[in-house]
Order: structure tokens, then sequence, then C-alpha cells
């Protein structure tokens, strides 16, 4: 509770609710990012070996 408080304590429950929603969409694009950055290396590798 302290650390959610220390958080989020000058912030409504919307305004928790919707920074929290940001948060978990920002994790899932830099994944997606980090997985299309992983393939494209993966690709150029493949493509120089040829």
């Amino acid at each position: 509770m302290y650390n959610w408080k220390a958080k989020y304590g000058r912030t409504d429950v919307s305004d928790a609710k919707r920074l929290k929603a940001l948060e978990d969409e920002n994790a899932k694009l830099k994944k997606l990012l980090a997985d299309q950055m992983l393939e494209a290396s993966a690709l150029r590798e493949l493509l120089s070996k040829k």
C-alpha cells in the first residue's frame, strides 16, 4: 500500500487507472519494437552471409 500511495498519492483513481493502462501499453509496444529489431537484425545477418 505504501509504494502505491507514494507513486500515485496525488492522483485520482481514474488518473491512476489511465496511467496504469498507458504503462501497460508502453511495455507492450516496447516488446513489439524489440521483437521487430531482433527480426530485422536476423534478416540482415542472413542476407549478409549470401
